[in-house]
């Protein structure tokens, strides 16, 4: 416990100080630093370009600001611009450059106002966003001949400042000023831009939260509300099922093994299998690397909800999630080590080897195959979400020389000191046949059934992570989140359980793999629902669509990976419980 525990102050100690800000002070008229990001279209979040992609104004030298890691894989990619906003400074019309656009550059903005593009800007670390122009159908227009399209070139800032602090800033491109880019002929445009102050009482400390109101509209809330009701409400009547059913039946068959009724005893099927529950898994290393990595993510997620609560994220943090993500994978894989290598050692004393590599590369290896297929379709796409050489050499050389270490690490002290089964030994040298099942008691019925009630109390808050992830929507409550995230946990463990009793009441001894396979299965259902959202959303396109499938998958073979981990455990508890409970009578 010594190396989790120095493990898990080590993230916070480098996780803290992404949430160290300084709040920068200017007097009237020093400048404010503003940087151009990215452009892209509305709806597809994944597809987005450098903002210099289109023939916007740009200074003579454009000087693309340093960044750090978790912004490199965030896509966002800053530069400098000549927009001139001095603090407290109205200015109206003010020119920013007058730009000769050719029949070419025309036909790109026309795709980009087709497509809804926006592009993003930060100013003081405050992100602003606008459009780039507008379409006007042929019912709209003066000819009827439509559609028309028409590029604004002024934007009018909008700013908020409280003493010597930026508070808040909006950007507006005004419909005003806008000229007809309808035809492919070259013309040249005079783009301008007006600033507007005024005075706010909001605090510094409070400027992030108009970026968090429109996750906390009332609807919202209270279906936020109605969604963890109803995820208690299915908690407890589970629960009440079990006791009442389940812990009834049990004890009545420990009491039947206890006072050895002959008659009563054909009804006990468990206790028959004693000498084969604790059998060997089949295929030790690939099960033992398993447990090894969801064990791992199941760290690497409370680490991060550790964190939420710390206040370590807000909204348009730039790059901060990414970089904790990053960080909490590398270092969490030494329990990755210990846990593989320490289940593995109960059973045999050699092999814990392999299996701390298999928990090594077990998630990590599909998602660098898919990270690293998708980087190169965004790199044909010339997209800013394609990272770097020197970016992916970085990574490469922090998984070399910092969790291959750690993983190896973690192996040799779970392989020194590995825990041990309460158990009884093994007495069989053949297991015991297993009869004939029923359809319900196999294990597509049983994934079906411990897959969906689980999914039905999270259906809405998955809905919500994706918006976030694929949308525009700010997640906004981690306690809910990590109420959901323990709900779930809760009924894979109670179903698990439930189901495994009624495995072994059948006599069926082979529960390693099913406990592992039923837990799991939530995420079957979690990926089908990631399909429904997108077809019901407005992405579209080659690019998006890989991003969206290949990273869903990602995502839900982490749950897969967790949720089979806890159904295994809560499972592997409860049957030492019961033949420990029987041993002592």
């Amino acid at each position: 416990m010594g190396i989790l525990k120095l493990l898990f102050i080590t993230n916070l100690i480098l996780l803290l100080p992404f949430q160290l800000q300084s709040a920068n002070t200017y007097n009237v008229g020093d400048p404010v630093p503003l940087f151009v990001n990215k452009i892209g279209p509305l709806h597809n979040p994944s597809e987005t370009y450098q903002y210099y992609e289109l023939a916007f104004c740009h200074p003579d030298q454009v000087l693309e600001e340093k960044e750090n890691l978790g912004e490199v894989l965030n896509g966002d990619r800053l530069a400098n611009a000549l927009y001139e906003l001095e603090f407290a400074v109205n200015k109206t019309g003010a020119a920013l450059c007058q730009q000769k656009l050719s029949s070419g550059e025309i036909a790109n903005f026309r795709h980009a106002i087709t497509y809804n593009f926006y592009y993003q800007m930060y100013y003081d670390d405050l992100p602003l966003w606008a459009f780039i122009g507008k379409v006007e159908e042929g019912n709209w227009t003066d000819d009827g001949m439509g559609p028309k399209y028409f590029l604004f070139t002024h934007v009018q800032f909008d700013a908020l400042y409280n003493g010597n602090q930026v508070i808040e800033i909006h950007a507006f491109s005004d419909p005003s000023h806008a000229i007809d880019i309808t035809e492919d002929v070259d013309v040249k445009v005079d783009f301008t831009y007006s600033v507007s102050w005024k005075r706010t009482p909001r605090p510094y400390k409070n400027r992030m939260d108009r970026y968090s109101a429109a996750s906390l509209l009332p609807i919202l809330q209270k279906t936020h509300w109605f969604s963890f009701v109803n995820s208690i409400v299915i908690v407890i009547l589970l629960m009440g099922l079990l006791t009442v059913l389940f812990m009834r039946h049990l004890k009545n068959d420990i009491r039947k093994w206890s006072i050895g009724d002959e008659d009563e005893e054909k009804e006990v099927g468990w206790k028959y299998i004693h000498g084969d529950v604790f059998r060997c898994p089949t295929n030790l290393p690939l099960f033992s690397a398993i447990l090894g990595s969801g064990t791992q993510l199941l760290s690497m997620v409370l680490i991060l909800f550790v964190l939420a609560f710390l206040g370590v994220f807000h909204p348009y943090s730039r790059g901060t999630l990414s970089s904790s993500i990053l960080i909490s994978y590398i270092l969490t894989t030494a329990i990755a080590g210990y846990s593989s290598a320490s289940f593995c050692n109960q059973y045999a004393e050699t092999g814990w080897e392999r299996s701390a590599l298999l928990a090594g590369i077990l998630f990590l290896g599909p998602f660098l195959l898919t990270a690293f297929f998708l980087n190169i379709l965004a790199s044909y796409f010339r997209v800013t979400t394609a990272l770097p050489l020197g970016t992916m050499l970085l990574i490469f050389l922090i998984f070399t020389l910092v969790a291959i270490p750690l993983l190896i690490l973690g192996g040799v002290v779970g392989h020194r000191y590995k825990s041990h089964l309460q158990s009884f030994p093994i007495t069989k040298k053949c297991p015991r046949e297993i009869p004939s099942l029923s359809w319900y008691r196999k294990t597509p019925a049983q994934m079906f059934l411990v897959g969906i009630l689980p999914f039905s109390a999270i259906a809405l808050e998955l809905h919500n992570l994706c918006a976030t992830m694929w949308g525009y929507k700010i997640y906004t409550s981690p306690g809910i989140l990590f109420v959901t995230f323990v709900i779930l946990a809760i009924l894979t463990s109670m179903l698990s359980v439930g189901l495994t009793y009624l495995q072994l009441a059948a006599e069926d001894h082979e529960w390693w793999w099913r406990s592992v396979l039923r837990g799991g299965s939530t995420a079957i259902f979690m990926f089908s629902y990631c399909t429904y959202f997108y077809l019901k959303s407005n992405m579209s396109g080659i690019l998006q669509t890989a991003f969206f499938f290949g990273y869903s998958a990602c995502m839900c073979y982490a749950f897969f990976l967790m949720l089979g981990t806890v159904s295994f455990q809560a499972s592997l508890l409860f049957v030492g419980r019961i033949y420990h409970a029987v041993k002592s009578e």
